[in-house]
């Protein structure tokens, strides 16, 4: 079902049109980034924090927005700053504009590497075909309950392709290096293997996808060339993903209950010990103590 309405209190809705800002800015859902946030390194009370006060647009985010309109079709309005530089007070307050008014701010060095990297994506054997427009909805803002905790869900997949016999989220990231090994560390330290579980059980909720959903990661490297590496997560990365997802939800309902939110160490009246991580624990161990 699609509509423009609010999404009602239990049932799942698909909601067109809605901006990146009101759907970043809903309080009465939780989001996936939510979800890791509420889990270590964070906690729920940096959580709540976040949430309730506004963050200001972070400069390392624009070439990300940017290329992420270029390719999908739609996003935030991208407004080239004439400058070589934000050096000069001009060039600042060009920027301050267009970030209070919603848009990415790019310089002309800024613009021509967003259109090399969407070229990139273009002409890419197996990006390209994912992301060929018309062929797929981008950024579509998905609701549904968890029926586990009551916790109303949602998500925002960059792109959803119907296949014969499945549906496609694909996600789209840049990042400063798309080697494997360096992909491999990147879902291990933004825990995207939670995001994957999310978004699939998030599509299916809403009858999106009939007959199963895959959820597809392309990263683009912000170096030129700009070579893109395509996968899926490991069937066991995603079972975590999933439990962590579960947990997280759990605290959330909690708190939202009681109106506690913890920071990482909770009521407590003796104080706790801390140590090392634990490989160098065992690393210095072996070396010191033996």
């Amino acid at each position: 079902m699609t509509t423009t309405l609010e999404p009602p209190v239990t049932a799942p809705v698909v909601i067109d049109g809605m901006t990146a800002e009101n759907y970043h800015a809903d309080k009465t859902s939780i989001s996936s980034s939510g979800l890791r946030a509420l889990l270590n390194p964070g906690c729920p009370a940096q959580f709540k924090y976040d949430r309730d006060h506004q963050q200001p647009p972070k400069r390392e985010f624009d070439l990300g927005n940017a290329v992420h309109t270029k390719v999908l079709g739609e996003g935030h309005d991208i407004v080239e700053i004439d400058y070589p530089n934000y050096l000069k007070a001009d060039a600042r307050a060009a920027r301050d504009e267009a970030y209070a008014s919603g848009k990415v701010p790019l310089l002309p060095k800024e613009k021509a590497q967003v259109d090399a990297m969407e070229q990139a994506v273009r002409e890419h054997p197996l990006a390209g075909p994912l992301f060929t427009l018309g062929t797929g909805i981008p950024e579509r803002s998905i609701y549904w309950t968890d029926p586990d905790t009551g916790v109303r869900c949602r998500v925002r997949p960059d792109w959803l392709k119907q296949l014969p016999g499945t549906t496609l989220c694909v996600d789209l990231k840049t990042i400063k290096d798309a080697a494997p090994d360096t992909i491999s560390r990147a879902i291990r330290d933004h825990n995207y293997h939670q995001q994957d579980p999310f978004y699939i059980d998030g599509i299916e909720a809403a009858g999106l996808a009939p007959e199963g959903c895959r959820f597809i990661f392309v990263f683009i490297s912000k170096i030129a060339p700009y070579l893109i590496t395509v996968r899926e997560l490991v069937d066991q990365d995603r079972d975590i993903g999933r439990a962590r997802n579960q947990r997280a939800l759990r605290i959330y309902a909690e708190c939202e209950s009681t109106g506690i939110w913890p920071d990482w160490t909770g009521p407590v009246t003796e104080i706790p010990q801390i140590g090392m991580p634990s490989w160098d624990t065992l690393r210095q161990a072996e070396e010191y103590l033996r």
